[in-house]
């Protein structure tokens, strides 16, 4: 019986692009899964952190100080951009009755979606995978069943088992191979979709906490 590396040295052109790209597809998928998920773990964890100091304090300098030290928490860079906007709004509406609470608003908005942004980042190219890799794969099987079809008719022996098997399992590896490429490639984009999410509803309600508390004791 032939080993994998066996059937893809005997394989056709066509055939071993078709395994070489999906080897890469894996490869990048892993890679992605690996890096996503140490960002998001960390991620989470600033998150909790910098809520904790936020709720405990409610002091806008000291939780400015917090955020500062907490890079990879959306939170926290939300609660950055909107409180440097605080200070330009302040600083140019001081004596106002009119301080501007709609630019802190935007300030807001436009951090959520640069963390969304930044937090999605590579995350499509796993469904793109798990979507197509299985095509891929099924397309290197189509053409290797017909290449060894037409071989088989080219020649004069008779059609037995040990002239077709060969070529037939070269054909069916490839869609094995797009089904490894696929399978995880789903299952963690569906997993990082869910976490995603989370941090978005946090990041949301976060944001109206945040302009409710500049609304009562700051922008009044």
């Amino acid at each position: 019986m032939p080993s994998s590396y066996e059937l893809v040295a005997q394989a056709t052109l066509p055939v071993k692009m078709v395994v070489l790209m999906l080897l890469i597809f894996s490869i990048a998928c892993w890679y992605i899964i690996g890096y996503k998920w140490l960002y998001l773990r960390r991620a989470f964890a600033e998150n909790e952190a910098f809520l904790q100091i936020f709720e405990q304090t409610r002091q806008l300098n000291v939780a400015a100080e917090a955020a500062s030290q907490r890079p990879r928490s959306p939170i926290a860079q939300m609660f950055r951009a909107g409180y440097d906007e605080l200070l330009r709004v302040k600083a140019a509406h001081e004596g106002d009755d009119a301080p501007g609470i709609e630019n802190v608003e935007r300030a807001l908005r436009r951090a959520f979606s640069r963390q969304t942004t930044v937090l999605e980042s590579m995350v499509p190219f796993l469904a793109t995978t798990g979507s197509t890799a299985p095509f891929i794969g099924l397309f290197g099987t189509v053409y290797g069943i017909m290449h060894a079809f037409m071989q088989l008719s080219a020649s004069r022996d008779t059609a037995t088992i040990d002239r077709v098997g060969p070529g037939i399992a070269e054909a069916l590896f490839t869609t094995a191979v797009g089904l490894v490429a696929a399978i995880p490639a789903v299952i963690a984009y569906n997993y990082f979709v869910r976490r995603l999410r989370v941090i978005s509803t946090e990041m949301d309600i976060f944001g109206n906490d945040f302009l409710n508390i500049v609304r009562r004791h700051i922008l009044k």
